[in-house]
């Protein structure tokens, strides 16, 4: 099971970091690289967003190139020459907003261009429908969880990372029944994300079979180190 750690920037810091926390983008990649992290989850909140207002092009290539681990790309990606930039730029893998992913022409295309290894689609849901987040000119699928993951299945992307949005940043733990449902049920490797808080939650996750693991306010806050959550994933 993989972890991976979260840089999600804003206006070229890493956003809400908690006081005395260092804020710089890189730094934190290198560090977590000297811990033995192997990815890391990179998300644009003013690209996503429209948060900050910020233009962080220029650090996204910089930390594709320079962070030293495999970036995995979110953020609510669906557009094709955007997809295509971060790849080009040394993505290892891009998560494909739900808007994409419901659009079966869409993502037969981002297939035929990028193949399944370098894609994978984010399921983001609340009581068991898909509400995207993220600002883009495609209209929202009126589509359920299980749903979506059908249609993710049959273009052949195997991974998904699935997000329960009222966890998110809650430190409430993640929602693994949902995530175990879609692996158990689909058959994809699912990287699960919102709300993970400790290292029982990362045991657990592993436990119920899941790919991997998106972690971002606990490591911040020092609940854990990367060393640890490492460690307990590799039991």
């Amino acid at each position: 099971m993989d972890l991976y750690p979260a840089v999600d920037v804003r206006g070229g810091r890493v956003a809400r970091v908690p006081p005395g926390v260092p804020d710089d983008p890189l730094a934190a990649a290198r560090a977590w690289a000297a811990a033995g992290a192997q990815w890391v989850h990179f998300v644009d909140l003013d690209r996503a967003f429209a948060e900050g207002g910020g233009d962080n092009r220029g650090l996204a290539r910089t930390f594709l190139k320079d962070s030293g681990l495999r970036v995995q790309v979110g953020g609510g990606l669906s557009d094709p020459g955007t997809i295509a930039e971060m790849l080009d730029w040394g993505a290892a893998r891009v998560v494909v907003g739900a808007h994409a992913g419901a659009d079966p022409a869409l993502l037969s295309r981002l297939v035929a261009d990028h193949g399944t290894e370098r894609l994978a689609v984010a399921i983001e849901a609340r009581e068991g429908r898909v509400v995207p987040r993220g600002r883009t000119a495609l209209p929202a699928p009126d589509l359920s969880v299980a749903a979506l993951a059908k249609l993710v299945a049959a273009s052949g992307i195997a991974t998904v990372v699935y997000t329960d949005v009222t966890r998110d940043g809650g430190l409430a733990g993640p929602d693994l029944e949902g995530a175990r449902a879609l692996a158990a049920t689909h058959g994809l490797a699912v990287i699960v994300s919102g709300g993970v808080a400790s290292l029982d939650d990362l045991t657990r996750a592993r436990a119920a079979g899941l790919a991997g693991a998106v972690v971002g306010r606990a490591l911040y806050d020092g609940r854990f180190t990367i060393q640890q959550a490492l460690a307990c994933l590799a039991v």
